[in-house]
């Protein structure tokens, strides 16, 4: 199985369902298409497309843009609630056809990496209890606004697909957020529980029966079927994941002075046409990785340090200073005097 941390960032690896999610309820709440995709790099027409692929990163970026564009106390929980067991494709459907509810939860955590996570899940039985227990990954947990969109979405998502495959009357007992409470959060008559803040996790709390429930739309047959074409998917997750994340711990090791690649390739036990296939595979060329790379550590050197654009440069591997800042306006379409011109003042 592949592991959540081994997804890179920036690796496109997943389907823009969840970010399709933000996205229409956005729209339909009035806000200009544009405004909902700045700087995530799709065009309208890319949310809905089969062939669209987009990165953990993508999707954090779609979300900061709801924060900062819409009103709307609720919004994380509702965009949750809009996502529905058919936005997980095969994954979902093996969902559905699980036998029964523990094996369908059993399924859900070992292939949750399928889902676009941007969270950890795990559930555990106590006393008549069933308790999922939710963990923001890294990236999610530095930023508290976003962890706590994430947060409140991911309960959505889990109320609108347990209601999917247990029936519409499923509610929670208790939900627990370790964020405090704001004049914003999930609504208790919609979700159909209390919801407590300031609590020291974020855990969705049920009664173990729903779990004793029979599943009506389980088929053991159509599951083993369902369980092969995630392990393919999962194989292929895990080649393509690794070969961008391979890639990406030789760049930085030194980011100024960076190996070819053929040297990666060799360092990597493969060759450069092998490896070049793998990266095409994932919708990436070596010059788009190092490049979204660089890219990167300059948004941190910008916001996170005093260095000018020639040290930054220098850093980067770049020949002067000039060079840097063509680079990276072809990148962002922005300057680097203008992303430091957006950051709060003090």
């Amino acid at each position: 199985m592949v592991a959540q941390s081994a997804v890179g960032l920036h690796d496109r690896l997943f389907t823009p369902t969840k970010l399709a999610s933000v996205y229409d309820l956005l729209v339909n709440d009035g806000h200009a298409p544009l405004d909902v995709l700045k700087g995530i790099g799709l065009r309208p027409e890319d949310v809905h497309s089969p062939g669209t692929r987009i990165s953990l990163g993508q999707l954090m970026t779609a979300y900061r843009n709801a924060i900062r564009l819409s009103a709307d106390p609720h919004l994380a929980y509702r965009v949750g609630e809009t996502v529905h067991i058919s936005t997980y494709g095969m994954y979902g459907y093996a969902i559905l056809c699980s036998p029964d509810f523990r094996t369908a939860v059993d399924f859900t955590i070992r292939y949750h990496v399928l889902a676009t996570p941007l969270v950890s899940v795990e559930l555990t039985e106590e006393n008549g209890l069933a308790t999922w227990h939710f963990e923001p990954n890294a990236h999610v947990a530095d930023d508290a606004a976003l962890c706590r969109f994430v947060m409140e979405k991911q309960m959505g998502v889990h109320v609108s697909v347990m209601r999917d495959v247990m029936g519409s009357a499923f509610a929670p007992e208790v939900i627990h957020l370790t964020c405090a409470k704001q004049d914003f959060g999930i609504d208790p008559k919609t979700v159909g529980c209390e919801v407590r803040y300031a609590q020291a996790a974020n855990r969705m709390i049920f009664k173990s029966e729903w779990l004793d429930s029979k599943a009506t739309l389980g088929n053991r047959t159509t599951f083993s079927h369902m369980l092969d074409i995630c392990n393919t998917l999962l194989a292929d997750l895990t080649l393509r994941a690794g070969v961008a994340g391979q890639i990406r711990e030789i760049l930085l090791k030194d980011i100024a002075n960076p190996p070819s690649f053929e040297v990666i390739a060799r360092r990597l036990g493969s060759n450069e046409r092998s490896l070049r296939r793998a990266l095409e595979r994932q919708g990436l060329s070596f010059r788009a990785l190092r490049d979204e790379l660089r890219g990167q550590l300059a948004l941190e050197y910008l916001r996170g340090t005093a260095l000018n654009t020639d040290d930054i440069a220098v850093a980067l591997g770049f020949s002067d200073g000039a060079a840097f800042r063509r680079a990276f306006q072809r990148w962002t379409n922005k300057t680097p005097s203008e992303i430091r011109s957006e950051l709060p003042a003090g």
